[in-house]
């Protein structure tokens, strides 16, 4: 809707006294000054009411023809998002009209003095609380979404949280140090962004998929305590918890173990919780990887579900069921999830499920058993077990009356995710959760490699990553039994965070990279420059990063990265607001010496 420039007015002299949400720190009487967007218009038979909005609140601003007839005559002119300017009294309501609602319901404004200082066009939804929009029609009018409170109340608890975890390392002796944004190509697991250089033509920088070669710089320069808040890139896939750009807080210390750094990330993990209001226990409890992969089937578990997942593999390692004895035989495990008391999973439940975990996580299938009143077993799988492996789920799931087993037999990183899924999906369901409101978490003794899908060993981490000392001698006869110093930071079965003692000799270092594949010439022309490095005098380091984003979104309580970030990608990589990605003049593309060739889809 436009309007005619006539109609719009400067702030002259006026100038704000206070924000609508924070009115009611003056009194009854006290003339203010308010500027904020239209929220919503209303005449009541002469007497405008309008809903004053800005970041902190609503406020209501009265228009009477008797107190301000010029003010009166061009509120009839405004429309939602309208920006204005008004001067007037603090009045209190009648006791009729006070709305218990709004935090100042019980005050509003006369207005003496209305400057209008910009029109908008009609806004593409309401700038409500709760909206049911398409998520596509928020992310490109994403100004208009900004606006609304769930947005505006996470952009200041991300201001909350980074100023405190600044503070709680400033108070820890870290230095903010900044690393750049235009470095070069590493192997660190995710495609890079690479950014083709004018100067240098036909060579290219990357984007950061982390600082994380970089901070080690810093420690091998004497740096001894760093950190920053950083900006990340990595040309992924993109998914609910996953972003192309994301925010990380990254930090390093030297002349540390293990205990020094869980100290140090415990402390910020309290601080910057206690900023956005959540108070945590202090010490954490810890759990060693293989522990949560036993009794949880995840390294991230949200402990305050009270099931567990139970380990048969052995009992069907020489059993007469060839379904789960095969996966045995093949490398494969088998594990159970009993649910006691789980009379409201219904057979057309236990369908639904079968199918969720064939349709979403690949499952060949979901094995149960259903224990009856009477003890008997109902199951399409039960026929199939001798009294062994009976008599061993009977003792190691502790089955009783009303019990319902699921079963899973598959590769080990399979079986662990479909019940892990199912644990914590039934266990809210059916309100197996204890009363913890929040459950931190240290998860440590991660091992230090593991087996691609082509048999060759690769980092769990990165490459990067300290073994633990006492097992340094297995790097030359069993690097697959060596455990690394690495250490997870998990909040409500949220992994706010990895890090990891690093290698600080050269020769270990290459050594790991030996075992990954690496060739002495891939080492060098990967990692030359940190490798050298090692050699001019490394002190022992090791560090962590927190994925910024995820914690805020913990913190949110919201399920997407997108409603936490002021201005994101959609699943396609694009910026709908702005238009990116987007092509480029080819005088530009000449200048960099590049020319585009077109996938068969696009050209």
């Amino acid at each position: 809707m436009s309007t005619s420039s006539a109609l719009l007015d400067g702030m002259g002299s006026m100038r704000r006294s206070h924000r609508c949400g924070e009115i009611m720190r003056a009194r009854v009487g006290d003339e203010v000054v308010l500027a904020g967007w239209v929220h919503r218009r209303r005449d009541h038979g002469g007497v405008i009411f309008v809903d004053l909005r800005d970041r902190t609140g609503l406020v209501q601003v009265v228009f009477r023809p008797e107190s301000a007839p010029d003010a009166h005559a061009r509120a009839h002119l405004l429309r939602s998002e309208w920006v204005l300017m008004v001067r007037g009294e603090i009045e209190s309501r009648s006791d009729d009209t006070i709305n218990p609602n709004m935090p100042t319901g019980t005050i509003e404004v006369n207005v003496r003095e209305l400057r209008i200082l910009n029109s908008a066009s009609v806004p593409p939804f309401a700038i409500e609380e709760e909206i049911d929009v398409d998520e596509q029609i928020r992310l490109r009018h994403r100004l208009h979404d900004l606006r609304r409170p769930p947005l505006q109340r996470v952009l200041e608890l991300r201001h909350d949280l980074a100023r405190a975890v600044r503070e709680s390392l400033s108070e820890q002796g870290f230095l903010e140090i900044e690393t750049p944004m235009l470095a070069r190509a590493t192997p660190e697991g995710a495609r890079d962004f690479l950014v083709p250089s004018r100067l240098q033509p036909g060579d290219f920088y990357a984007l950061p998929q982390s600082p994380q070669i970089m901070k080690q710089l810093f420690m091998i320069g004497g740096c001894d305590r760093y950190y920053q808040i950083a900006r990340c890139f990595r040309d992924e896939d993109l998914r609910a918890d996953r972003q192309l750009e994301f925010t990380q807080i990254d930090l390093e210390l030297s002349f540390v173990g293990v205990e020094e750094i869980l100290a140090v990330l415990e402390k910020v993990t309290i601080d910057g919780c206690r900023a956005c209001g959540v108070e945590l226990e202090a010490p954490f409890r810890r759990i060693t990887y293989a522990e949560a992969m036993d009794r949880y089937g995840s390294d991230r578990p949200d402990t305050r579900v009270l099931l567990e997942l139970v380990d048969l593999t052995d009992v069907f390692r020489t059993s007469g069921f060839k379904a789960f004895a095969g996966v045995v035989g093949s490398g494969g495990i088998v594990k159970a999830l009993p649910i006691a008391d789980a009379t409201a999973l219904t057979r057309g439940e236990i369908d639904r499920l079968e199918k969720l975990v064939r349709k979403e996580l690949g499952a060949k299938g979901l094995g149960w058993i259903r224990v009856e009143d009477d003890g008997s077993w109902k199951s399409p799988i039960s026929k199939f077990l001798g009294e062994a492996e009976i008599e061993a789920i009977r003792e190691r799931c502790k089955v009783e009356p009303g019990m319902v087993i699921f079963f899973q037999a598959d590769t080990k990183d399979r079986a662990n995710t479909i019940l892990s899924r199912l644990r914590e999906d039934l266990g809210r369901r059916l309100g197996r959760v204890d009363d913890r409101a929040w459950d931190p978490l240290l998860v440590v003794d991660f091992p230090l490699l593991e087996m691609d899908e082509k048999g060759q060993l690769t980092h769990v981490h990165q490459p990067f990553v300290a073994p633990i000392e006492e097992d340094l001698a297995l790097l030359d006869t069993a690097p697959e039994k060596v455990r690394g110093t690495h250490y997870d930071v998990v909040l409500n079965g949220t992994e706010l965070g990895s890090g990891s003692l690093r290698n600080h000799r050269s020769d270990v270092q290459r050594k790991i990279l030996r075992i990954m594949g690496y060739s002495d010439e891939e080492m060098e022309r990967s990692f030359g420059f940190l490798l050298n490095a090692l050699e001019t005098g490394a002190p022992p380091h090791g560090g962590f990063a927190f994925g910024f984003d995820r914690w805020v979104m913990k913190l949110a309580g919201v399920d997407n990265l997108r409603d936490v970030i002021a201005f994101p990608k959609t699943q396609r990589g694009q910026d709908l607001l702005m238009e990116a990605p987007s092509p480029v003049a080819p005088e530009q593309l000449e200048e960099l010496a590049l020319r585009v060739r077109l996938p068969p889809s696009r050209s």
